[in-house]
């Protein structure tokens, strides 16, 4: 198991760095919106990522991310299911999530697709959804209770 634990201000240009090498949107994401990330460290690396966006009971995961070289380790499941516990503990009752390249990853997790229009519009009027994730983007959700 890699260490995981909350990103500090000081992580933000490799999580940046990250998501924009991964192809994932990271215009958005800054100091206030690296409060709810969970980082994998890896002596002085950020091996991955993985973010939170709560609205109410429902939460927008985003920019579950992995360095290539720790894909196919359980880093990205670990992710997962360290930001469901933690969206869990804190009031999220169902995540939702838009991603062009990893829905059979996320159906394994327990994550059935839905249409854009059915999630809540607090989410639909996030930057995720209105701007940053294209219109081809599937969308997801999985209730946690």
């Amino acid at each position: 198991m890699t260490p995981l634990r909350l990103a500090t201000p000081d992580d933000l240009p490799a999580v940046l760095a990250l998501l924009k090498d991964s192809g994932l949107p990271y215009q958005d994401v800054d100091t206030n919106r690296l409060n709810e990330f969970l980082i994998a460290a890896g002596g002085q690396s950020v091996l991955g990522a993985v973010g939170l966006e709560r609205y109410e009971d429902n939460g927008l995961l985003r920019s579950l991310v992995v360095r290539p070289e720790s894909r196919w380790t359980g880093l990205g499941t670990q992710l997962a299911e360290a930001m469901e516990n933690h969206a869990r503990t804190t009031g999220v009752r169902t995540l939702y999530l838009l991603t062009t390249t990893a829905t059979d990853f996320f159906a394994r997790r327990g994550y059935e697709v839905t249409a854009r229009s059915e999630a809540p519009a607090t989410l639909q009027g996030t930057t995720e959804f209105s701007t940053l994730c294209p219109a081809q983007a599937v969308c997801m959700r999985r209730t946690l209770i």
